[in-house]
């Protein structure tokens, strides 16, 4: 037992550059500094909503009464506040764990509205992992200034490490549990019956009777029966698989790439859009970001070659 609690807590802590810490957060905090500014007309319209319609959820259930609204207007000021030190790495001691609590709260806020956002959980869960490690020792203000100061460039540690391991934990356990929910929901049924062409249709029958998006290839495919099955099961395998990610390169690709199709297609059969894994922000966790930098280098050389200079 001892020794595989050494081999997990090497697993978990090994090292890893400062510059890819650094990126996943510019590329984290910066999808959540963008949906906080681009939906903050709608996070604070819930305040006009029917008081019977506010059921506090997560860290809002503390609340016994809607906030009124302008603290609703301050929160929100101040999550996105946050959320550009976040990005900018400017006293990110401080700054990392109040952007993810204020996150938190925010997302949380309006879910107590009516309709739980589960598309938001993944993000707020990201950021709060990011916000906890040391993800400003690169490409930061804190990072230029600790420069100046005469502070070295950061070697590969085990505290930049951990953060992308436990940000990759969340993301396959998220898949996990939606595989799991649905054996607890529908058993093998939802695998060899027509339950997620029944999800298709409704969905889009639905849609088109409130006159909102719908998607015309969803309603189209729903007549050829024999292609739900085998995509439910591939659904479900990727689900089911995800944690695999964690111990094999090559399985974290594949899972990376499954789960970003599987987005694609809820988006063109039911037209709904998870804007953070299908700009791939929800994966970027495993892949070495900074070795993006090296994609430049043929150009100099080149560059180089064609003045003589090589």
């Amino acid at each position: 037992m001892r020794r595989l609690l050494a081999r997990l807590d090497r697993a978990f802590f090994a090292e890893a550059p400062a510059e890819r810490l650094a990126l996943l957060r510019l590329l984290v905090g910066g999808f959540a500094l963008v949906y906080l500014c681009v939906r903050a007309v709608h996070f604070q319209r819930v305040s006009h909503l029917p008081l019977e319609s506010f059921r506090p959820v997560g860290v809002v259930s503390v609340l016994s009464a809607p906030l009124p609204l302008w603290a609703v207007r301050s929160l929100l000021g101040a999550a996105i506040a946050a959320g550009a030190a976040f990005v900018a790495g400017y006293r990110f001691r401080v700054a990392g764990p109040l952007f993810g609590a204020l996150l938190l709260w925010v997302l949380s806020y309006r879910s107590s509205w009516g309709m739980v956002f589960h598309t938001e959980n993944l993000l707020a869960l990201h950021v709060i992992a990011l916000g906890l490690g040391a993800a400003a020792d690169a490409h930061s203000l804190d990072a230029r200034a600790a420069r100046r100061a005469g502070t070295p460039a950061p070697a590969p540690d085990g505290r930049y490490g951990w953060p992308i391991r436990l940000f990759c934990a969340i993301t396959v356990m998220s898949y996990f549990i939606a595989g799991v929910t649905k054996l607890r929901n529908s058993g093998l049924d939802w695998a060899t019956s027509d339950i997620l062409r029944n999800y298709i249709a409704y969905d889009n029958v639905r849609k088109i009777a409130l006159g909102d998006t719908h998607s015309p290839l969803g309603g189209a495919l729903v007549r050829y029966r024999f292609l739900f099955p085998p995509l439910a099961l591939a659904s479900l395998a990727m689900e089911l698989g995800a944690p695999l990610a964690l111990f094999s390169r090559r399985v974290a690709v594949v899972f990376c790439g499954a789960a970003w199709l599987f987005h694609l297609g809820v988006l063109l059969t039911m037209a709904i859009l998870f804007p953070y894994p299908l700009l791939g922000v929800a994966f970027a966790g495993f892949f070495e970001l900074e070795k993006l930098r090296d994609l430049r280098r043929p150009r100099r050389v080149n560059a180089a070659i064609g003045d003589g200079r090589s």
